[in-house]
């Protein structure tokens, strides 16, 4: 599939209207897993009225994905106790499907101090076709010797006996109007079993110049001529970035090859961030979030074909 084709956009496709306690607002970070069919379960973070953070799904059919089908009754990830990595709120950020065992990854986020919050990556599993239990108490991506700050929104893809991991690594905070201010880019880390990471300070992508201060979620898939990675970037407001590379490692910014741009109104009109970027029939999909990072919800949009 070559890169320079234009996404068509296929509409919003779910917010929350404020009725269930914790699904209070937003539904950001989506994510598609296959049902079979033509069914997705779209996991995405959502917020309850003191904002914290938790994970619910909706079902959708790609070949009419403006009707919902089925929405969560409960919350398939939920914060942990008070203390814990995770106790402000559990953001599912990839779903990977290996040998009968679901591992869904996580953002797990704590409220600070001197800082607005501190992130870092926890997981949970479902194991054939069970209810997703926490792994541990404790996160498996945290701050480290070599990254003292948070490290949050990852992507996982196991092949030929390697997991692979791009991942969000905060590089430090700076005062700006008055008000402490994150600057973060994208590594990358390697596993042989999805757990324990390995991380040597590779930079996947980092930042195109000096304003820009956030790149995040990143959405890799690996085609037969090369790996693509879609990606969220920000300077002024949030714009959908795309790269390349020939191993996964190095990679080459692209972002004027993306194809899709925020829309002239609408609930998309001022940002589109936070792209998941997935394949069915020989179409490709992404689900993505547009305006207030997730509170106007999130939407569709497949690749167009010739």
């Amino acid at each position: 599939m070559k890169p320079n084709k234009r996404w068509k956009k296929l509409g919003l496709i779910f917010c929350p209207a404020g009725e269930v306690e914790w699904m209070h607002s937003h539904a950001a970070v989506p994510i598609a897993e296959s049902l079979g069919g033509g069914l997705f379960k779209i996991y995405f973070s959502s917020r309850d009225k003191s904002s914290r953070s938790y994970t619910g799904y909706t079902v959708i059919d790609i070949d009419r994905p403006n009707q919902l089908l089925d929405i969560s009754t409960k919350p398939v990830l939920v914060p942990g106790d008070i203390g814990e990595f995770d106790d402000s709120g559990a953001m599912a950020t990839w779903l990977t499907c290996h040998k009968g065992q679901r591992f869904l990854y996580y953002i797990g986020w704590n409220l600070g101090v001197t800082v607005p919050f501190r992130n870092s990556i926890g997981l949970s599993i479902s194991t054939e076709g069970g209810e997703f239990t926490r792994f541990s108490s404790g996160p498996i991506v945290d701050r480290s010797m070599r990254e003292p700050h948070f490290c949050a929104s990852c992507c996982v893809l196991p092949e030929d006996g390697l997991w692979r991991m791009w991942y969000l690594s905060c590089t430090g905070w700076k005062m700006r109007n008055g008000k402490p201010e994150h600057r973060y880019h994208i590594k990358y880390a390697e596993s042989c079993d999805g757990i324990i990471w390995q991380r040597n300070g590779l930079v996947a992508i980092d930042f195109a110049n000096e304003q820009e201060f956030a790149i995040s979620r990143p959405s890799v898939i690996h085609d037969n001529d090369c790996w693509r990675m879609w990606y969220s970037f920000r300077g002024q407001s949030y714009r959908i970035g795309y790269a390349e590379s020939e191993d996964g490692r190095q990679w080459e910014r692209l972002d004027s090859q993306v194809g899709i741009d925020v829309s002239t109104t609408g609930w998309d009109s001022e940002m589109i961030e936070y792209p998941f970027v997935f394949d069915h029939k020989g179409q490709r999909y992404m689900l993505y979030n547009g305006n207030g990072y997730g509170k106007t919800g999130f939407g569709l949009a497949v690749l167009e074909q010739g």
